[in-house]
């Protein structure tokens, strides 16, 4: 308090200008005031400056430093009030004095409600718990008694008036700040964004927003999101749906969002969400006909007869569909979605960022939305959700905001708040990316509605993330079987004895006049009755078609179809080679490019103009921009991606004077597709979400995310597992995307070698991806050329190297890329050696310990042992390994790979070469284990111990100990 009573006692009819000054000198250089000030114009600063007005009579014209300098002004006539002259200050000092010591104050209160007042806001539908008061909340605090409640306070059109009696002002921040809403957003930064909340919150408009047509639609809404939950209890008693009773009200308000967007201009709005209240999300907000759902609760498969897959459960399930919203057609579709509750977070904002580009809305981003549905105990425990915020507002990664729904049951399958998260609310890491969080009392729908539509416009207006938190409960236990008062008895005593959100509205309407009893109980018979229509319909109910490859995949060959797979050859025109690779090396006019960087530009030069020594980097570089001048966008993002983890990428070349950029590969020519290569956020899981989303979306860029070594993908496993290996069996969902992950042993321990190579082998089944480790430039090239060739879309893993990057002897030629070059599963041996059938020892193995195999061999000229490179061990190509072994029939067969026996290829590859043997009947039968010996971490961290075990298993595997 002692900044307001040095303010007071300054504030005398003589010193009114000094308090100006000293405003504006603390709004130029805040340490050019005392410290006493300093904590009071800071605490005030949104409000300081209609107080300083109020007391001085000044207004304030901006300085050029961004600060105010006092501007003499006579009261200007409000035409609002007749023309009279507005509310003039005190002219006696002491009188002027009170003036400004009860502003101050009030407004002081004003903005403890706007900071804390949801501290005491009405939320929980069950009033299990009642707010406490908060001190800052109570006007004594600010000096205020009993006796000033009925005196008139300026405070200069804050709250939307000029002036008021302390009690208006405390009842306007109670039914504003303290009632069915409790708004978070003092944390923003951004002033237009505080004042546009505050305008919109203060004097509870929601309370008048809806006429009594609105006020039916809610309930109309409410009484579909309601029945369809107690009709399907009836009809399947004991059936798991996870139901969203209790939270019905989040229906109205994906609704609302949807309507609020579509109206704005929003042209396609991308769903997610966990199994919460999916059927009533697919039914009611995404139109999935209830016939369908009805089918598949008895046991009808979601896919038609002649496509193939596992399916899923219909809780997992997604769909789309077009709809007409106020003579606007959007687009609408729900993202699957496995158990693992938040990881769609991030493939919905990917998908939107593709669609965006798709279309072009590359500045405002508005065009497509992202909704994303959470439950309480996910939004706070996972860290993805906080992983996709932060990529909000990213370069690479914005999609003009998210609208995030919590549907807040108030506890997580058994666990309760204060088990679940350390913070207030369940929503408090979304603060992180200064995102406004409406917290609203579910059993009011007519809150909700209001704020899910100030959700819409808050997203399209500022194009940043908003949260709207639903505070309502869970009816039965976490699914239709489960007994929640085993461990919340008191909880589920209150919901038993509560009526339904639904109930609680009708009623209210009834009393109000807006909508009779006898017209609620009408609308729910007559959904009822469309719902046992659909119910009979089911009974012969048979999918007739699979829709996921229409629109932007049409022409691609469905999941499981007898359709042919194809694929359009890989290699390049000679002329287009060159015409990439002159762009590779040519730098601007006055472009300052690093002089390191210029002899590697000059290095790829020579090798393109000469046809020789093409290493890795030139082959990617190449694959990019051949593809970039057919007309495919390409899209590589990861941490460090511009300049890669090993400095041999460059994509984006960095002028050393001015940091501006420069990629070679968009100014190949006029008219060709555009790169965009985007260092990403310290992130794995989120991110590799977000590009296999993008790839879900546009099946012609060229999507690729690399891990800055390979083993950080451990991060992502969720993703990987749930999405990038399964989803095509699971949802029909196809996706291109293209993983790069360093792999190789150099002795740089155990988190630098292993990109876990078994793991992806493990999750290979039903030609579901392409796992590779090359060996040259020219079959990466081809590979990755490959992905937009074929006539269908798979997920490529890619082993790619670390010292082979600049390996003397790990390049290709610019034949290698031409006409009449092609892809290669195996390679088999290129030197000259002994004649196949007098070779003694075949070796097979893959990736960089094909160089130090070969290397050796060649020192010691061992002419009878064969190295044949396994580039593809899935699909595993069993044909093509057959006939390059084939010609060894009396050679003993050895696997050798750098990776310790339980892990790499190994029991991948073991019983699947032996296969190929035995139909071959030659005389090996099954190969021979060279490698590391079993081990727990991946590698050694000793770099003397990792040559040694390199030199013992490449001498084995050569037969020479």
């Amino acid at each position: 308090m002692a900044g307001i009573d040095i303010l007071a006692s300054a504030m005398t009819g003589a010193n009114a200008a000094f308090l100006a000054d000293l405003y504006a000198r603390w709004v130029d250089q805040p340490d050019s005031v005392d410290p006493s000030f300093q904590e009071l114009f800071a605490a005030l600063n949104d409000d300081a400056r209609a107080v300083v007005q109020n007391a001085t009579g000044a207004s304030w014209a901006p300085r050029p430093r961004g600060g105010f300098a006092p501007e003499p002004e006579a009261p200007k006539a409000d035409p609002k009030k007749g023309g009279k002259p507005a509310a003039a200050p005190a002219a006696d000092p002491a009188a002027a004095r009170q003036q400004v010591l009860d502003s101050i104050r009030a407004l002081m209160l004003i903005r403890a409600y706007r900071v804390r007042g949801h501290l005491e806001a009405q939320l929980d539908p069950l009033h299990l718990t009642q707010p406490k008061a908060h001190p800052e909340l109570d006007p004594k605090t600010y000096g205020f008694t009993d006796a000033d409640l009925d005196r008139p306070i300026f405070i200069d059109r804050v709250l939307g008036k000029e002036q008021a009696t302390l009690r208006e002002i405390i009842t306007i921040c109670r039914a504003s700040y303290c009632g069915s809403i409790g708004v978070e957003f003092m944390h923003i930064q951004d002033p237009e964004q505080k004042s546009w909340i505050q305008q919109k919150i203060e004097g509870a408009p929601w309370a008048q927003a809806f006429d009594a047509a609105g006020k039916r639609k809610i309930l109309q809404q409410l009484t579909e999101a309601e029945g369809f939950e107690a009709f399907c209890a009836r009809k399947y008693v004991g059936t798991k749906r996870f139901g969203l009773e209790g939270g019905e009200v989040t229906i109205p308000a994906v609704q609302t969002v949807i309507e609020t967007a579509a109206d704005a201009g929003v042209n396609e709005i991308v769903i997610g969400m966990a199994h919460r209240g999916r059927l009533n999300t697919l039914v009611n907000v995404v139109k999935k006909p209830f016939t369908r759902v009805f089918a598949e609760f008895k046991g009808v498969s979601a896919n038609p007869d002649d496509v193939q897959g596992s399916g899923d459960v219909k809780y997992h399930l997604g769909t789309s569909t077009d709809l007409e919203i106020n003579g606007r057609q959007v687009h609408l579709s729900l993202q699957p979605n496995p158990s693992h509750l938040e990881v769609v977070d991030p493939v919905v904002v990917g998908k939107v960022r593709a669609r965006q580009d798709m279309a072009g809305d590359t500045k405002g981003r508005r065009s497509v939305m992202g909704i994303l549905l959470h439950g309480d105990a996910a939004f706070a425990g996972q860290g993805v959700v906080y992983e996709t915020l932060a990529m909000s507002q990213l370069i690479g990664y914005r999609t003009g905001g998210t609208v995030h729904v919590v549907t807040n049951n108030q506890i997580g399958f058994t666990t309760v708040p204060a088990h679940a998260y350390s913070g207030l609310y369940c929503t408090d890491v979304a603060k992180s990316v200064q995102a406004p969080i409406l917290h609203v009392n579910g059993d009011d729908p007519e809150a909700v509605v209001f704020c899910a539509r100030m959700a819409a416009e808050y997203r399209m207006k500022f194009g940043a993330d908003i949260v709207l938190d639903v505070v309502c409960y869970r009816r039965h236990g976490h699914n239709e079987t489960d007994e929640p008062a085993f461990t919340q008895p008191i909880m589920y005593a209150r919901i038993k004895e509560t009526k339904t959100t639904r109930t609680l509205y009708a009623e209210r309407l009834a009393q109000s006049g807006a909508v009779p009893a006898a017209d609620s109980k009408s609308m729910l018979e007559a959904f009822n009755a469309q719902l046992e229509d659909a119910y009979q319909a089911a009974q012969t109910f048979k999918p007739n078609k699979a829709d996921w490859l229409e629109g932007h995949w049409s022409g691609l060959k469905a999941a499981g179809s007898s359709e042919e797979e194809k694929e359009d050859g890989t290699a390049v025109a000679l002329d287009t080679l060159r015409e990439v690779g002159a762009a590779l090396s040519r730098v601007p006019e006055g472009f300052n490019a690093n002089s390191k960087i210029v002899r590697q530009l000059e290095a790829k030069k020579n090798a393109i103009e000469s046809g020789e020594g093409i290493d890795w980097a030139t082959g990617e570089a190449l694959a990019f921009g051949s593809l970039l001048v057919e007309g495919h966008r390409i899209r590589l993002s990861g941490e460090d991606v511009q300049r890669g983890t090993f400095s041999h990428r460059h994509a984006v070349l960095v002028d050393q004077q001015s940091q501006a950029e420069y990629m070679p590969l968009n100014n190949i020519r006029d008219g060709q597709a555009r790169m965009e290569a985007f260092n990403s956020l310290l992130s794995e899981m989120g991110v590799l979400g977000f590009d296999y989303g993008y790839t879900l979306a546009d099946p012609n860029t060229l999507t690729l995310w690399e891990g800055q070594f390979g083993d950080f993908a451990n991060g992502a496993q969720v993703v990987i597992d749930q999405f990038i290996a399964s989803a095509e069996t699971k949802w029909l969902r196809m996706s291109g995307l293209v993983m790069l992950l360093p792999h190789g042993y150099e002795g740089q321990g155990p988190e630098h070698s292993s990109a876990r190579l078994e793991r992806y082998l493990q999750l290979c089944a039903e030609n579901n991806m392409a796992v590779c480790n090359f060996t040259t430039p020219a079959n990466y090239f081809h590979a990755l050329r490959r992905q937009l060739k074929r006539n269908y879309r798979k997920p490529l893993i890619v082993m790619t190297p670390k010292s082979l990057l600049r390996h003397k002897l790990a390049v290709s030629s610019l034949a290698d890329f031409a006409p009449g070059s092609t892809f290669q599963t195996v390679i088999p041996e290129v030197d000259a050696i002994a004649a196949p059938d007098q070779v003694k020892r075949v070796v097979i193995c893959t990736g960089k310990v094909y160089y130090d195999l070969l290397q050796e061999r060649r020192d010691k000229k061992l002419n009878e042992v064969a190295i044949i490179r396994l580039e593809q061990m899935y699909p595993f190509p069993k044909n093509t390994l057959a006939r390059v072994l084939g010609e060894y029939k009396n050679a003993e067969i050895i696997w050798c790979q750098e990776e310790p026996e339980n892990m790499g290829a190994w029991t991948f590859v073991d019983r699947r070469i032996e296969k190929v043997l035995k139909d071959l009947g030659v005389k090996s039968k099954r190969p021979v284990y060279v490698g590391r010996e079993e081990a727990a971490s991946p590698a050694t961290g000793s770099a003397k111990v990792h040559q040694q075990q390199q030199e013992a298993l490449v001498r084995e595997a050569l037969g020479l100990s």
